[in-house]
């Protein structure tokens, strides 16, 4: 992996990070990354039960942006392929499907 690169930064993702680490995310049993916004939006749309916490010098809102952000994300979006299965597509794009 980059050294360079946030430890929310998937090692197949390929794309560089865009600003400091400004958050933390937790999954479902509290294990964490510390990572910029946008590592962090596509690491929380791949986890079930995730959670984002802003670091204490973080810019106002960063984990709403982060939390927004991931809502649109599919889970590991830089590996492509079809996509049709719940599990594959974003919770933004499930909650259409269901009509909500």
């Amino acid at each position: 992996m980059d050294q360079h690169r946030c430890l929310s930064a998937h090692p197949e993702d390929p794309t560089p990070c865009v600003g400091p680490a400004v958050v933390t995310v937790l999954d479902a049993v509290n294990a964490g990354a510390d990572g910029c916004e946008h590592h962090a939006a596509r690491l929380l749309a791949s986890l079930d039960g995730g959670r984002v916490y802003a670091l204490p010098h973080a810019p106002e809102g960063a984990a709403i942006r982060v939390f927004t952000a991931a809502d649109t994300i599919r889970p590991f979006c830089w590996v492509d392929g079809p996509r049709t299965r719940p599990s594959q597509l974003s919770a933004s794009e499930n909650r259409t499907r269901q009509g909500r």
